[in-house]
C-alpha cells in the first residue's frame, strides 16, 4: 500500500515504480512512453491519476485527454482535447504545420486546403516541442481505446519520435481494445488483478468494509479488479442481502451495481446525468442549456456526492465509463431518444455532433438523419478524417430506407476504410453489400474493396475469390474494370505463389483487347510470369511511363498517375530491372508521404525495401523496412507485418547476427500459414539459411535452401519467381557437404524451365554461378566468367561480390593467386561496406592465403555507419547537403529538437565534432 496524498494505491507497487521512473527520467530530460493495459476496473485511471500526482509534485506540467465512446467517430476531437490549452501557440509553427494542424480543427483562416495527415502529426509534435521548451511536459491519456482514429495516428507518430525531446506519453486502454496504432509502438504495462491479500487491504479501507461470509462473496465475484471491490463493498453496505445472491457474470454484476444509486437521486439530477451520458462530450454549458429549465448546476451536487461524477469548472466526467454506460442503459428508449434530440437543437454550430445525435435519436431508417452523416462523412474527408468518414458512412448506411442507397453507402464506407488502412474493416464493410443489392457496379466495386482487403492480409485465395470473378465477368462490357480487376488480383496471386490463380489471370488477360491504358495488363503479365513474359513486358513498360507525377494533395481516387507510378515499380523489381525500380516506388513513397493515404502506403515501402536490399543499398532498406512496418503494423496488413520482419532479419544473417535473425522470424512467422504465402515461405527458408550459412552450417544452409524446391523427380520451385534467386546458394551448400548430384538435379530442371523464357542478366548470372561451382575443373571458368561477363552484374554488388569470391577460391586451389588477388580485393570491398562479417572474414582469409596482407577496414566507414540507424543515416546526409534542422525536421516529421539531439549522437559515431565535416565522413549513396 503506498501513500499518494489524500489517496491510496494498493497492491500496485510495481506499477508505481515504474511511473515514477518515467517521471523522474522525464525531469533530467529523457521523454518516454508507456501504455497500461488492463480490463474495465483495473486501476488504470488510478494509476494515471498517481502519475498525475507524481508529475505535480515534480513540478513536471501537463496535459490530458481522455476518449469518448460518442466522439470515437469525430476526426481529431481527441487531438483538440489534447492541445487546446496551447492551440494560441500555432501561430510560431511553420506555415504548412500551422495550416494542417488548425485546419483539422477548423480553426484555419478559411482558405481551402488539402488535408496532410502527416504534417497535422508534425505539427502536433512540433507544438508539443514549443511547449516543452519551457519545462517538461506529460500526456496522460486515458480510455485510449475509445479515441478517433485520426487521434491515435498522431499519437503513433509522435511515440516514435520523442526521442531527444522532454516529453512522456502515458496512455491507459483496455486489454481487450487496444489501438492497433500503438499495439507495437508503445511499451506496455499490462495491470493485472489484485492477489488476493492485496484485494483484502483494499476492502479493509472502504468506509463500511464487509465481513464475515459478505466478505468472502465480495473477494470472489470481484476476482481482484479493484472497481468491483470497491463497488460491490458498497452494494453490500447499502444492502447486506445482495450478499447472499446467486453469482452473476462480473460486467453485469457491476453494471446493475453502478445503476443501482440511480432511483435514490432527484429527478433532476437523473436526467442531468443522463444528458451527459448521452453527450459524451463533458461540456456544461452543453449539457445545462440542452436540458433547459429543468435542472440547474446545483443538481449536479447529489452525483456528485454518490461518487458518479466529478464536475471541474465547465467540465463534467464520469468516474469510471462503465458508470456512463450504466446510467445510459437505465434510462428508457423513449428517455435516451428525447435527451439526444434536446442536444442536437442546441449543437446548431456544430453540424457533425449535430449529424450524430440526430442519427441516435432516429426511430428505424431516417433519410434526412442519414444525409445529416453523409455530409459530416464529405467533411471528414476534406479533412483527412478518412476513418472518421468511414464510420459516418456506416450510420448513414444502416439509417437509408432504400436498400440500393445502404449498399451505396457501404461500398463508399469501404472506400474511405480503404484510405484509411484499415483492411479488415474494408472487408465488414464490403460484405454486407451484397446482401441489399443487385446492382452490377456495386457488387463489383464491393468485390475489389474486399478484394484488397484480403490481398493485404495472408487470406490470398479469399482474395483471389472475389476479385477473379468480377474481372472475368466484365471482359466483355467492361473491360477497363475487367484490367483495374486483373491488376489488384496479381498481387495476392504473385503472394500465394499457386499456379492455377496466375493461369487464371494470363487466360482474362488475353481475352481482354487492347485498352488506352495498358498498366493493368503488364502487371499481370509480368506478375504472373516474368520469364516467359519478359520481352514483351519490357516493351510495354518502355511505352508506359509518360504521365508525369501528380500534384500532391491530388484527391487519391484521381491520382491514377501515382497508382501507373507504384505499378511501375513493382513491374521493374519483378523483372530485374532493379535502379528503376527504386527511382519509380522511391519518387511514389516521397509523394505518398506528402499524401492524405498515408495508412495504406506499407506495401510501396515493403517493394521499396526489397529494391534497395537487392542493390546493395542496405541502410537504406532497414530504413524502408521500418516504415513498412509501422505502417502496417498500424493497418493491420499481415503481408508486410510478417514480410518486413523476415528481410531484416536476413539482412541480420548476412551481417553475422544469426541468434538474433532467428529469433525475428520466429516472432514474424507464429501462427502464419506459410505454405499458403508461397513468397514469404521462400524467403524464411532463406533468411534461416543464411544464418546457417553465416556460422558455417553448410549441411543446415543446405537443407534451407532445398527448401525453396520441391522434392518431385523433376523439382520445382516452391514460388515460381523467389526460389530461382536461391539456386546458387543452394549449389555452393551442396558441393561443401556432398549433396552435389541433388543440386544438379535441380539445376538441370530450373535450367530447361528458364530456357521456355528470357531471363534477366541478375538470374543469368546466378544460373552461371551455379553451373560453375558443379562444372567439372576444365568447364568451371567458362560459367565463372559468363557469370561475371555483363557490367549489369554490378546492380546485385552482394551476388557479384559472392561469384568473384568463389572464382578467386577456385582459381587460388589451381596455384593461380595472383590472378584471384584482384577478384578478393574487389569482393571484399563490397562485403566490408554491407557489413557482412562472415564473408568478410572468409575473403580476408583468401586473401591472406594468396599472399596478400589485407588492410584493417578505414575507420569511419563501413563499421561506424553500420552503428548509425536508418534515421540516423538520413538525418546525417540532409544535414550534409546543408539543411537546418527545421527543414530536416520538416523533411522527415520530426521536430528541430529531434533532429538536434540525433545530431549530437551522430557526431561521435562518425569520429567528428561539427557540421561541416560531414560531407566528409559519408560516402555517396548507394556506395
Amino acid at each position: 500500500m503506498t501513500p499518494l496524498g489524500d489517496e491510496w494505491v494498493v497492491g500496485r507497487d510495481h506499477e508505481l515504480a515504474l511511473l515514477s521512473r518515467l517521471v523522474d527520467a522525464l525531469t533530467t530530460g529523457r521523454s518516454g512512453a508507456l501504455l497500461m493495459t488492463g480490463g474495465p476496473g483495473a486501476g488504470k485511471s488510478a494509476l494515471l491519476e498517481a502519475a498525475a500526482r507524481m508529475a505535480r509534485r515534480s513540478g513536471v506540467r501537463m496535459l490530458r485527454c481522455r476518449g469518448s465512446e460518442g466522439e470515437s467517430g469525430l476526426p481529431f476531437a481527441g487531438l483538440h482535447q489534447l492541445l487546446r490549452p496551447f492551440l494560441d501557440l500555432a501561430e510560431g509553427l511553420p506555415a504548412r504545420q500551422r495550416a494542417a494542424l488548425l485546419g483539422v480543427f477548423g480553426l484555419d483562416d478559411g482558405t481551402p486546403t488539402v488535408s496532410d495527415p502527416l504534417l497535422t502529426s508534425l505539427g502536433a509534435l512540433t507544438l508539443l516541442s514549443d511547449v516543452a521548451e519551457h519545462g517538461p511536459l506529460l500526456l496522460v491519456i486515458d480510455d485510449t481505446h475509445w479515441l478517433d482514429l485520426g487521434t491515435l495516428d498522431v499519437l503513433a507518430f509522435m511515440a516514435r519520435r520523442l526521442e531527444g525531446e522532454p516529453v512522456a506519453l502515458l496512455l491507459a486502454a483496455r486489454d481487450t481494445a487496444v489501438p492497433a496504432q500503438l499495439d507495437r509502438q508503445v511499451d506496455r504495462l499490462t495491470i493485472e488483478p489484485l492477489d488476493p491479500a492485496a484485494a483484502g487491504r483494499l476492502l479493509d479501507h472502504q468506509p463500511r468494509p464487509p465481513a464475515g461470509r459478505a466478505r468472502s462473496r465480495v473477494l470472489e465475484q470481484a476476482a481482484g479488479v479493484p472497481l468491483a471491490l470497491v463497488e460491490l463493498a458498497r452494494a453490500v453496505a447499502r444492502d447486506p442481502a445482495a450478499a447472499h445472491e446467486d453469482a452473476l457474470p462480473l460486467t453485469d454484476r457491476l453494471e446493475a451495481i453502478f445503476a443501482a444509486d440511480l432511483p435514490e437521486l432527484p429527478p433532476a439530477t437523473r436526467e442531468l446525468l443522463l444528458f451527459a451520458a448521452a453527450a459524451e462530450s463533458a461540456e456544461l454549458p452543453v449539457i445545462l442549456s440542452a436540458v433547459g429549465d429543468r435542472a440547474t448546476p446545483d443538481d449536479w451536487l447529489p452525483a456528485e456526492r454518490a461518487g458518479l461524477v466529478r464536475v471541474d469548472a465547465d467540465r463534467v466526467r464520469f468516474r469510471h465509463p462503465l458508470i456512463r454506460s450504466a446510467v445510459y442503459r437505465a434510462a428508457t428508449y423513449t428517455e435516451r431518444h428525447t435527451a439526444h434530440r434536446a442536444l442536437a437543437d442546441v449543437l446548431v454550430g456544430d453540424p457533425d455532433r449535430r449529424a450524430w445525435h440526430h442519427a441516435a435519436a432516429a426511430s428505424g431508417a431516417d433519410e434526412e438523419a442519414a444525409r445529416e452523416l453523409d455530409d459530416s462523412a464529405a467533411r471528414a474527408q476534406r479533412r483527412g478524417g478518412y476513418a472518421a468518414a468511414a464510420t459516418a458512412l456506416e450510420r448513414a448506411a444502416r439509417l437509408s430506407p432504400d436498400p440500393t442507397v445502404r449498399a451505396g453507402r457501404l461500398v463508399r464506407a469501404a472506400t474511405m476504410a480503404m484510405y484509411a488502412g484499415h483492411p479488415r474493416w474494408v472487408g465488414e464493410l464490403s460484405a454486407q453489400v451484397a446482401t441489399l443489392t443487385d446492382e452490377p457496379a456495386l457488387l463489383a466495386e464491393a468485390s475489389l474493396r474486399a478484394g484488397w482487403a484480403l490481398a493485404v492480409t495472408t487470406r490470398f485465395a479469399g482474395s483471389l475469390g472475389f476479385l477473379l470473378p468480377v474481372a472475368e465477368a466484365a471482359v466483355d462490357e467492361d473491360p477497363v474494370l475487367t484490367l483495374d480487376a486483373l491488376a489488384t488480383a496479381t498481387t495476392p496471386a504473385y503472394n500465394s505463389g499457386a499456379p492455377e490463380h496466375r493461369e487464371k489471370i494470363l487466360r482474362i488477360a488475353e481475352r481482354v483487347p487492347p485498352q488506352e491504358d495498358e498498366i493493368g495488363r503488364l502487371w499481370a503479365l509480368a506478375g504472373c510470369d516474368p520469364v516467359r513474359n519478359r520481352a514483351r513486358a519490357l516493351a510495354m513498360f518502355a511505352r508506359a511511363w509518360t504521365d508525369p507525377l501528380a500534384e500532391p494533395g491530388a484527391r487519391p481516387e484521381l491520382d491514377l498517375p501515382l497508382a501507373r507510378m507504384v505499378v511501375l515499380g513493382g513491374t521493374a523489381w519483378v523483372l530485374d530491372e532493379t535502379a528503376e525500380a527504386i527511382r519509380l516506388l522511391g519518387a511514389a513513397m516521397d509523394h505518398l508521404r506528402r499524401s492524405p493515404t498515408s495508412g495504406a502506403n506499407a506495401t510501396v515501402a515493403q517493394a521499396l525495401a526489397l529494391a534497395l536490399y537487392e542493390s546493395g543499398s542496405w541502410t537504406e532498406a532497414r530504413a524502408a523496412l521500418d516504415e513498412a512496418y509501422g505502417l502496417a503494423a498500424e493497418g493491420g496488413l499481415e503481408n508486410v507485418v510478417v514480410g518486413a520482419p523476415v528481410l531484416r532479419a536476413t539482412l541480420l544473417a548476412l551481417r553475422g547476427d544469426t541468434e538474433e535473425a532467428r529469433a525475428a522470424v520466429q516472432r514474424a512467422v507464429h501462427g502464419i500459414d506459410l505454405p499458403n504465402c508461397r513468397s514469404l515461405q521462400v524467403r524464411t527458408h532463406y533468411a534461416l539459411g543464411a544464418a546457417a550459412l553465416a556460422e558455417g552450417d553448410h549441411a543446415a544452409a543446405y537443407d534451407r535452401f532445398r527448401a525453396v524446391y520441391t522434392r518431385q523427380p523433376e523439382p520445382e520451385p516452391l514460388h515460381f519467381h523467389a526460389s530461382d534467386y536461391y539456386l546458387a546458394d543452394l549449389v555452393a551448400a551442396a558441393v561443401r557437404t556432398g549433396r552435389a548430384e541433388d543440386a544438379r538435379l535441380v539445376l538441370d530442371t530450373t535450367r530447361r524451365r528458364l530456357a521456355e523464357g528470357e531471363t534477366s542478366a541478375r538470374l543469368t548470372a546466378i544460373v552461371h554461378r551455379a553451373d560453375a561451382l558443379l562444372a567439372e575443373p576444365d568447364d568451371a571458368e567458362r560459367h565463372f566468367t559468363a557469370a561475371l561477363a555483363d557490367p549489369a552484374g554490378d546492380r546485385w554488388p552482394f551476388e557479384r561480390a559472392q561469384v568473384r569470391l568463389d572464382y578467386a577460391e577456385w582459381l587460388r586451389r589451381r596455384r593461380r593467386a595472383v590472378e584471384a588477388r584482384p577478384l578478393l580485393a574487389a569482393a571484399l570491398e563490397v562485403f566490408e561496406r554491407l557489413g557482412t562479417r562472415p564473408w568478410t572474414d572468409r575473403t580476408r582469409a583468401e586473401l591472406r592465403a594468396a599472399g596478400v596482407t589485407p588492410a584493417s577496414p578505414p575507420a569511419g566507414s563501413a563499421d561506424s555507419l553500420a552503428e548509425l540507424t536508418p534515421q540516423q543515416l538520413q538525418i546525417a546526409r540532409l544535414a550534409a547537403a546543408g539543411l537546418t534542422n527545421r527543414e530536416i525536421g520538416e523533411r522527415i516529421f520530426l521536430s528541430p529538437r529531434t533532429v538536434g539531439f540525433h545530431l549530437y549522437r551522430i557526431f561521435p559515431k562518425l569520429g567528428i565534432t561539427s557540421r561541416a565535416q560531414l560531407r566528409d565522413a559519408l560516402p555517396e549513396p548507394g556506395e
